[in-house]
């Protein structure tokens, strides 16, 4: 299986060997000899790929792929270790007077560091040596040198008509007629509790329907409480009770449950919505059984509510929907949706294989989007359908040919795509913040003039455009994006191949292999214990049973104290330990819906931090300390009321922030607070393009009209 996260990987370490190499002195000719032998294993590697992808020496080229990840991830520990004591020196330094054997003490022990340093590159370097021999020796070259691929991996353009993926009625197949149907089924009709299902195959656009009709106004104004609830394969019923209950139940939101059994929650359930009318979305259901344990809790109140159901069945579409499908998404910016004359015969081949599954034809029909319209182009598809398709297997037949979709992808995007792997099947999640999180592991490569941000909406929209992804909008948080549940599978698959990243989840019983990004779920009992000392780089908690502890919270700072990105979003966490300020790499730190009050002190050893999210906590003053974090760009905050829960209050800021130019995102900033000192600190952020400020008066005002 092709390797995807060596390519980014490397071009991480010679960014970073060119970018601090000033801070490894007496090791610099070593350096730079290590970053030339990185160089010349990049295109090898890239022709291993090629092999892999095609099922050439698969055993072979396997194990020389996990030879030179196993090697780059040792070049990046042992420099990140090496700043990583640099820094820590540096902050011993200003922390107080230092005596001169201490200061002795320091200079040996940095000539020792400098020494280790050397000694670990010169053993890398020749690990490397070995490992561009043996490649060379399998018949690796440069794959400009005359080695050939079975696919033409051309990065894509970015076409200026992608506001049309943004779905809008005429898209869907099969669907036209529904959305005003549905609606007139939710607003209508008897006053008695109804049900309505919305049966169909993956990709047909049955969440993008549904999602569409209960955003409309008409639903809105009708109904006075609203839910919208991914189930998927296998779900929680106590969680899943209990977002709705969160959507439902406003007044409650933010205060600390107990933690109820499932009766005692359905009995909640039903007191808050008896005398209401509401609309309630169940997205994504698999089991027949579902709606027998859900309907305890919605009664049937006379109110004229309404509950609506996405769900699967097991037939597969006629040759006209499937050809219709097919057409539309293959030629959606040319020849007006039709497929052309020459292409036919070929075209209605590729369909035939596909075997009626719409998510499977959306699929390949997007990569073709991408291709050049020539019968060259659709042949190499349908060769590699033909390929793919030899199995015994039906399931493993659909994720074979899913996954020609993903080895299409340009390198620059194949990272991006299994970054999805990390969240939970059916998880939706802010663009935003994806792009917040792509820039922090160092997936974005500058373009032109382009920001770090811009650069992260274009690969977005690429992989959209390939129809990888379904758009959505969530009140609050905007828009967002996620993968179908099948590509989900499709993208773990690949992500443990090459050791993207793991997860731990000791109620599901996953947890495998090594990888650079954890993401913990369920009970933390024991997840230290077992994670072991691999060069975890990326920690994201979700779904904790378990209250996190300071003492747990300081221990996770030890175990991965070269940490990048840190995610705490919507987990029971009261207190942010001050030995934070020891993650002297870290690039994004998340505590959103969390009931953080403080940020210590020490937050300003994070000179690397260019995102930190503390939206929706009870943190109602920064430190004066933020000031120093002349690298963030991303600094998003609203407190919680603890009497109302209005998400609506600012953050109080302290005269300096002006420092901060790098400065691009700042929300929700308090005016009042400080008065026009404060505001006019806004003038030194030339940066900024997007502002989101709270408490003005008239005075105020005018200071940020003037500022901005």
């Amino acid at each position: 299986m092709a390797e995807t996260l060596l390519g980014p990987v490397i071009t991480k370490l010679i960014d970073l060997l060119a970018d601090e190499v000033k801070s490894l002195n007496g090791v610099r000719k070593q350096v730079k000899s290590l970053q030339k032998e990185l160089e010349f294993i990049q295109p090898l590697l890239k022709h291993a790929e090629a092999k892999l992808e095609s099922g050439e020496i698969r055993d072979v080229m396997q194990v020389w792929v996990k030879h030179v990840r196993e090697e780059a991830n040792r070049i990046e520990e042992i420099i990140d270790e090496y700043l990583y004591f640099v820094e820590a020196e540096k902050h011993h330094r200003q922390s107080g007077c230092i005596s001169c054997f201490h200061k002795a003490c320091g200079f040996v022990k940095n000539l020792k560091q400098r020494h280790d340093i050397a000694s670990k590159i010169k053993d890398v370097k020749n690990s490397l040596r070995e490992i561009k021999d043996r490649g060379q020796a399998y018949g690796l070259r440069p794959l400009e040198q005359g080695a050939s691929s079975p696919t033409t991996y051309v990065e894509a353009p970015i076409d200026p008509r992608l506001g049309s993926l943004f779905i809008e009625k005429d898209e869907f197949v099969g669907l036209e007629t529904e959305s005003e149907a549905l609606v007139r089924k939710l607003v209508e009709g008897s006053s008695a509790r109804s049900v309505i299902s919305l049966v169909g195959q993956g990709g047909i656009g049955k969440t993008t329907l549904a999602k569409k009709v209960y955003d409309e106004e008409i639903v809105k104004g009708h109904f006075e409480l609203h839910a919208w609830v991914t189930v998927s394969q296998s779900y929680n019923v106590k969680k899943l009770l209990k977002n709705l209950k969160r959507q439902i139940c406003t007044s409650d939101r933010g205060m600390e449950e107990t933690d109820k059994d499932v009766e005692q929650q359905i009995q909640d359930l039903r007191d808050s919505i008896e005398a209401k009318s509401y609309v309630v979305v169940f997205d994504d259901v698999w089991q027949e059984e579902f709606w027998g344990v859900i309907k305890s809790a919605l009664p049937n109140n006379n109110m004229g509510s309404r509950i609506l159901i996405t769900t699967h069945n097991l037939q597969t579409w006629s040759s006209k929907s499937s050809w219709e499908l097919f057409c539309k998404k293959a030629f959606q910016y040319e020849f007006q949706g039709q497929c052309p004359q020459d292409l036919e015969h070929l075209s209605h081949e590729i369909v035939n294989k596909c075997k009626g599954l719409p998510l499977v034809i959306a699929t390949i029909a997007g990569l073709l989007s991408t291709k050049e319209k020539v019968e060259l182009e659709w042949q190499r598809v349908l060769d590699d359908l033909n390929s793919k398709s030899e199995m015994n297997s039906e399931l493993n037949s659909t994720a074979k040919i899913l996954s020609l979709s993903y080895y299409d992808l340009p390198s620059h995007l194949k990272s991006c795509f299994l970054y999805f792997g990390i969240f939970p099947e059916d998880y939706s999640i802010e663009c935003e913040r994806l792009y917040r999180l792509w820039i922090a592991e160092g997936f974005i490569i500058a373009r032109g003039e382009m920001t770090l941000n811009e650069v992260a909406e274009a690969y977005l929209k690429e992989l959209l455009q390939r129809n990888l992804l379904a758009i959505g909008f969530v009140i609050g948080a905007g828009k967002t994006c996620r993968v179908h549940d099948l590509m989900h599978d499709v993208i773990l698959s690949r992500a443990d191949e090459v050791c993207f990243c793991r997860t731990w989840d000791e109620n599901k019983s996953r947890f495998r292999g090594a990888g650079r990004r954890l993401r913990i779920s369920g009970s933390i009992e024991n997840v230290l214990k077992n994670v072991g000392d691999s060069p975890i780089r990326s920690v994201f908690l979700s779904d904790i049973d378990d209250q996190l502890t300071e003492s747990f919270i300081v221990t996770l700072f030890k175990k991965f104290k070269l940490l990048e990105v840190l995610d705490f979003d919507s987990v029971p966490l009261n207190i942010l330990p001050k030995e934070v300020g020891n993650l002297f790499h870290l690039k994004y730190l998340s505590l959103k819906y969390t009931k953080v009050k403080i940020l210590p002190n020490s937050i300003k050893n994070l000179q690397k931090l260019q995102s930190l999210d503390i939206r929706r906590t009870l943190i109602r003053e920064l430190p004066m300390e933020i000031n120093e974090l002349r690298n963030l760009r991303h600094l998003l905050a609203c407190t919680i009321n603890e009497c109302s829960f209005d998400f609506h209050d600012g953050v109080q800021m302290h005269e300096g922030f002006g420092n901060l130019e790098d400065l691009q995102s700042l929300s929700l900033f308090e005016a009042h607070h400080g008065g026009i000192g404060v505001v006019k600190e806004l003038e030194k952020l030339r940066k900024l393009r997007w502002l989101g400020v709270s408490k003005l008066t008239s005075e105020t005002w005018k200071g940020v009209c003037a500022s901005i």
